[in-house]
C-alpha cells in the first residue's frame, strides 16, 4: 500500500505568509485562550517538539513559546546561539539539516533576516520567525488578537497610530494591518522609515482589503481621533551605539497623557514591550486604565499556540522522514 504524500512543509517568515489566513488564526487563538482560562487545553500537538534558537534575550518570546508547546502536550527545547555550534562556526545550513533530524518546527530569533530566510531554506521543518530586524510577525498575530478582543471582531472603521521607528515591529503591523482591513498612520522621524518593499507590500494588501496606509513625521497628526495607539522603544536591541543620535531624532514622539488625549476617548495603547519608561512612553499611560500592554502580552501565548498548531497539525513528524 502506497502511503500518501506528506504535505509540503512551510514557514512563517513574515506575517505576509499567513496574510490569508489571519482571520481563522485569530478565531482558534481566540478559542485556546478561552479553554486554558478554564483549565481545559488540549493536547493537540503531543509528541510533537520545537527548537527555539535565540540569538537574542526575550522574556514574552522564550515563555510564551515554551508555555505553548507545554500546554499543547509538546515540548520545547532552548538553544542558545552561544550553546550551539553556530557559535563556533558551524554554518546555519548545516545546523538546519541536523535539526531537522530531530525535531518537528524550529523557532529563531534572529539579528539579520538573511539568516532567517537561510535557515528556512534548509531545514525540512517548518521555521517560525521568532523576531530578526525585517519582522516579528508573531508579536503582530498577538497585537491583532488584542485588537479583534477590544473591537468585537470589527476590523472596519478603525484606525492604529503607531508614534516611533520604522521599525521589525512596524513592519509585521504594515502586512498584518493591511490584511483584516484596519487603517494604520505611521508617524516616523525622517530617515527612519520603513523599508519601501514592505511598505509596498502593504498597500498592495491594504488595497484588496479596503485599508488605508499612510506615513507621516508628526505623531499629533498619526495620533488625532485614532482608535489605537502603539510605539516602540527608539532604541532596539543592536542599535545602542545610535542611542544618543535616536533619541534625538525621536525627541517629541514620546506617547504621554497630552499625546493621548488627542486619540478618541475609547482608544487604548499598545507597547510590545519591554519599555524604555520615560523614554517612548510615560508611566502614566503604560500602567493607566488605557494601556492594552498586559493584555497584548498575554495574547503572544494564546497566538503563538494558533501558529504552531497550523504548522504542526498538517505536517507528518519530520524526525520519521527519509
Amino acid at each position: 500500500m502506497t502511503m500518501p504524500a506528506a504535505p509540503p512543509k512551510r514557514d512563517v517568515l513574515s506575517i505576509a505568509d499567513i496574510a490569508g489566513e489571519l482571520p481563522s488564526l485569530l478565531a482558534r487563538a481566540t478559542r485556546l485562550k478561552a479553554e486554558r482560562r478554564r483549565g481545559l487545553p488540549r493536547p493537540t500537538l503531543k509528541g510533537r517538539t520545537l527548537a527555539m534558537i535565540f540569538e537574542k534575550p526575550s522574556t514574552r518570546t522564550r515563555t510564551s513559546f515554551e508555555v505553548a508547546m507545554h500546554d499543547l502536550g509538546g515540548h520545547a527545547l532552548y538553544l542558545s546561539s552561544k550553546d550551539l555550534q553556530l557559535g563556533r562556526g558551524e554554518t546555519i545550513a548545516d545546523t538546519a539539516r541536523v535539526l531537522s533530524r530531530f525535531v518537528d518546527a524550529v523557532c529563531y530569533r534572529a539579528y539579520r533576516h538573511t539568516d532567517m530566510v537561510e535557515l528556512a531554506r534548509w531545514a525540512t521543518v517548518p521555521v517560525v520567525n521568532a523576531l530578526d530586524d525585517l519582522e516579528h510577525p508573531c508579536q503582530i498575530v498577538a497585537d491583532l488578537l488584542t485588537m479583534h478582543e477590544r473591537w468585537k471582531g470589527r476590523w472596519k472603521g478603525h484606525r492604529v497610530a503607531w508614534v516611533g521607528d520604522g521599525n521589525n515591529v512596524l513592519h509585521s503591523l504594515l502586512l498584518g494591518a493591511a490584511a483584516v482591513g484596519v487603517d494604520l498612520t505611521a508617524a516616523v522621524p525622517r530617515g527612519y522609515e520603513p523599508h519601501p518593499e514592505v511598505l509596498d507590500r502593504a498597500r498592495a494588501f491594504a488595497r484588496a482589503s479596503g485599508a488605508q496606509i499612510s506615513i507621516v513625521q508628526d505623531p499629533r497628526t498619526a495620533v488625532r481621533n485614532a482608535d489605537a495607539i502603539y510605539t516602540d522603544v527608539w532604541v532596539s536591541m543592536g542599535d545602542e551605539a545610535e542611542a544618543a543620535v535616536r533619541e534625538s531624532a525621536f525627541a517629541g514622539f514620546q506617547v504621554n497623557d497630552e499625546l493621548l488625549a488627542l486619540a478618541r476617548p475609547t482608544a487604548f495603547v499598545l507597547h510590545d514591550l519591554p519599555a524604555h519608561r520615560g523614554q517612548e512612553i510615560t508611566d502614566a499611560v503604560l500602567d493607566g486604565p488605557r494601556s492594552a500592554a498586559w493584555d497584548q502580552a498575554e495574547n503572544r501565548l494564546h497566538a503563538q499556540k494558533a501558529i504552531l498548531e497550523l504548522l504542526l497539525r498538517r505536517t507528518a513528524p519530520a524526525r520519521r522522514r527519509r
